[in-house]
């Protein structure tokens, strides 16, 4: 199992799942879910080697440093430790 710390909430995520599930029952506002609206744009405070690349979606909204798409990461495993 993964972790997401999200406001100091610690969230369990399987490995290999997408996070938005996940960071939308924390409270992270969710959109389109389809990477075109960003809405749910975090910024990765530690742990960005355990996410997926970024995906051609995020790289579209000029997503760049330590922002990722919510609707497009992928937790590999590990901890990641999110801010919105």
């Amino acid at each position: 199992m993964a972790q997401i710390i999200l406001n100091d909430d610690t969230i369990e995520i399987p490995n290999g799942e997408k996070i938005v599930n996940f960071i939308e029952e924390a409270g992270v506002p969710i959109g389109c879910s389809n990477g075109v609206c960003g809405t749910c744009e975090v910024e990765v405070l530690e742990g960005m080697e355990n996410l997926s690349v970024r995906n051609q979606e995020e790289e579209d909204l000029g997503m760049e440093g330590n922002r990722r798409l919510g609707c497009q990461c992928m937790i590999l495993g590990g901890s990641v430790k999110l801010t919105y």
